[in-house]
Parts: structure tokens; C-alpha cells; sequence
């Protein structure tokens, strides 16, 4: 297959041309409760977002992810199964943003880095203002909230 058709494919190996990168919602099975995060400095300080971030060259999707839910929230998500809810691509194609749901039994207090100053665990309909852009945007198609909402009654 093409590289040029490659790129963004969650089980490929991502090259450097594009700028890809992916997110996920973490969803409490027990509290139904998501958690956010709170960035720090750099852009869009002060806006609430998602564990994530740009996926690095030669890395697949879901290995940036991995390594970007390590750097940020200070350790792995045992068994963490990864449902993708959206993929965003820009009217250049030259981004694109993959978003998951990761499911876990219980909530957790995150390690944060140096890329986050807060967290939350809240309730999808009290998530916190202001969203990071990206989000807002996401949580503003219908079709991606009714994905989460179903995936609340099977997880």
C-alpha cells in the first residue's frame, strides 16, 4: 500500500510528513464519571482536554497514545481497550486527530507532568469550561456524543 495512504491508520507506523495526533476519553465504569485534564502554559492554557497528544514518527497510533498516556497521567492502563469515537482530518489533510474512549473499573489520581496542572473525574454533561477547542469541537457533533452515550450502557 501506498505510504501516502498509510499515514493515520491506527495499526500503521505514522512517517513525519503529517502532523498526527490522538486522544482518549477516560471513562469510570463505576462512577460514570470521564476524567480531564487541565493544561499547562504553552497553547491554550487554561483550557480542559483530553490524556494525548502528537503521535511521533515512526510510531503507529496507538503506540503514541500509550506512550503519550505514560508521559502524562504517570503509568499505563492495565488492559486498556481503546474504542474509537472520531477521526478528525483537516480541510488540508495535513492533520489529523484520532479520538478513543479507554474504559476503567475504578478512577485514579493521574501523575501529572509538566503539561498539566489539574484534573478532574466529572460527569460527560459537567465537563469543564473552557474546553480545550479540539474537544469542544468534537463534543459538539451529535453523532460523536451518541457513540459515548452507547458505549456507557455496554462498558
Amino acid at each position: 500500500m501506498d505510504q501516502e495512504l498509510r499515514r493515520g491508520v491506527p495499526g500503521r507506523r505514522v512517517d513525519a510528513v503529517n502532523l498526527i495526533s490522538a486522544g482518549a476519553l477516560i471513562y469510570c465504569r463505576t462512577t460514570h464519571r470521564y476524567l480531564f485534564l487541565l493544561r499547562n502554559g504553552g497553547r491554550h492554557s487554561g483550557s480542559w482536554g483530553l490524556v494525548g497528544g502528537k503521535i511521533e514518527s515512526g510510531e503507529t497510533v496507538i503506540e503514541g497514545l500509550n506512550r503519550e498516556i505514560y508521559e502524562e497521567l504517570g503509568g499505563v492502563i492495565k488492559d486498556a481497550k481503546l474504542i474509537p469515537i472520531e477521526k478528525f482530518t483537516s480541510d488540508t489533510s495535513r492533520f489529523e486527530y484520532h479520538t478513543y474512549v479507554i474504559n476503567v473499573d475504578e478512577e485514579f489520581v493521574p501523575v501529572l507532568n509538566h503539561e498539566h496542572r489539574g484534573y478532574c473525574w466529572v460527569q460527560l454533561e459537567d465537563y469543564p469550561k473552557p474546553l480545550h477547542p479540539g474537544v469542544w469541537r468534537t463534543f459538539k457533533f451529535s453523532s460523536v456524543i451518541d457513540k459515548i452515550r452507547t458505549l456507557e450502557t455496554v462498558l
